[in-house]
């Protein structure tokens, strides 16, 4: 009979369903005791213990409580959950061992039992690929990039790509991609090193302060004097409405996020969809969970892509599950640079 260990498990719990942008006083702090030798609730049940956690604007959309997303809300009063790097603990499961490591939901806390296991990773450890980039690089935001813009926006060699929200998770990948298929670039970001980034290491042929500009649809014709044909959308309101003034006859767009909008008790309509039609403009919304299929061939060309130093993927790192209400809110602050990541644990 195995010894009894309990352990502290911290844990960030929702306190209610929200309005507005979120605030460090939506979560709390709490500790509880963990048994590692519980037994697991079915035959197909992990324990884990967590390493790191990925910050995602997704969730804000589950801090309401609206029942007709494509994800559930979150349950207040109960622990928070995202995507996460796991090790595994103890396994019910045939195909995860003890000391496997993981990529796939999880809760916000120290230690997790994950029931839901269908769409959970294995991570093949590689010392050239830093653990936390399951979340980032070659996680739901670098798929995301991948199968939006290679799938939704069918780009060709030589074509003009505007990225907003540029310098995020996605944006900052997605430029990258774009260039290395041959087409300009140009992105936005809220800040000028954020903008610097995008020009100096990121490698965008010109970037933009969008709260420095005065007028958008301004902005947009002084980088692309002939129009954009691809439009990687990451933000929504007013950054789209500029766009679909700008855009090329059969440009495409991706509608990737809504940043600008998720923190709005009434979000405001787009303008200028006329422009859909006089230019023959595709706009299309997506989920990267549509594209599972081509995960293997992702997970193989951008890890040799960065291994071959044609990609660089910037993160933002805080230590300590109790730094997560705070950078979890600087997503819709934009204090990150980079992709936001909570580091728990070290392996």
């Amino acid at each position: 009979m195995a010894a009894e260990k309990v352990v502290e498990n911290k844990q960030v719990i929702f306190k209610g369903y929200i309005d507005g942008i979120p605030k460090q006083t939506d979560m709390e702090i709490k500790r509880t005791n963990f048994d590692l030798n519980q037994q697991l609730p079915s035959s197909q049940s992990l324990l884990v213990k967590n390493l790191y956690l990925s910050c995602d604007p997704y969730m804000r959309g589950r801090m309401r409580d609206f029942h007709g997303s494509y994800i559930p809300p979150f349950v207040p009063s109960q622990v928070l959950e995202g995507f996460g790097v796991s090790k595994v603990i103890v396994s019910d499961n045939p195909n995860f061992k003890s000391g496997d490591l993981i990529s796939g939901f999880t809760g916000w806390e120290e230690y997790s039992i994950i029931t839901k296991t269908d769409q959970l990773r294995k991570i093949e450890p590689d010392d050239h690929i830093p653990l936390s980039f399951h979340l980032g690089l070659l996680g739901m935001p670098g798929f995301t990039a991948y199968a939006g813009f290679y799938e939704v926006c069918s780009p060709k060699s030589g074509e003009y790509v505007f990225v907003s929200a540029a310098s995020g998770a996605v944006g900052q990948l997605v430029g990258q991609l774009a260039k290395l298929h041959g087409c300009y670039v140009v992105g936005s970001a809220g800040t000028k090193e954020k903008v610097e980034l995008l020009k100096n290491k990121l490698g965008f042929d010109e970037a933009f302060n969008y709260k420095e500009e005065l007028d958008l649809d301004a902005a947009l014709k002084r980088y692309f004097p002939e129009g954009i044909d691809i439009y990687f959308d990451n933000v929504g309101g007013d950054m789209l409405g500029a766009a679909l003034l700008n855009m090329r006859v059969h440009g495409r767009i991706a509608v990737c996020g809504m940043i600008s909008q998720k923190s709005l008790s009434d979000p405001k309509g787009s303008h200028n969809l006329s422009n859909l039609i006089s230019k023959r403009i595709r706009i299309q919304g997506f989920l990267q969970s549509d594209y599972l299929h081509l995960y293997p061939k992702f997970l193989e060309q951008v890890s040799s892509y960065h291994k071959q130093g044609k990609i660089v993927y910037i993160e933002d790192m805080n230590e300590g599950l109790e730094s997560a209400p705070d950078a979890f809110v600087g997503l819709f602050l934009g204090t990150n640079v980079g992709k936001q990541v909570i580091r728990v644990a070290s392996e």
